[in-house]
């Protein structure tokens, strides 16, 4: 649940205004504790952390369906529907049968 805070600087300068809650059970709460102690953390720490992350994971993974799926759309249009062969595409194949290893 996000709740409003006054402002708070972390150790490392951040000022954090909002508030993140979450219930979790008691094996859940010694899971990440015992995480966060080996890193050398604290338990906010190693929870934003690892949230941040996760979000970031989570939104890369969204943005690339979503470009394979457009992409996809793409190419099959181009098939359906071919683009004439203009004198830059004419220009650009002469090169290339030209270049060395071609």
């Amino acid at each position: 649940m996000m709740m409003a805070e006054t402002a708070a600087t972390t150790s490392r300068g951040r000022v954090r205004g909002e508030r993140l809650e979450a219930r979790v059970t008691a094996d859940q709460k010694s899971l990440i504790e015992h995480a966060a102690a080996l890193q050398g953390r604290t338990v906010t720490d190693f929870v934003l952390t690892s949230v941040q992350e996760a979000a970031r994971r989570a939104i890369e993974e969204h943005q690339r369906i979503d470009l394979s799926v457009r992409d996809s759309r793409a190419f099959v249009e181009a098939l359906i529907n071919p683009q004439p062969v203009n004198d830059r595409l004419r220009e650009t194949v002469r090169r290339y049968r030209r270049a060395p290893g071609s």
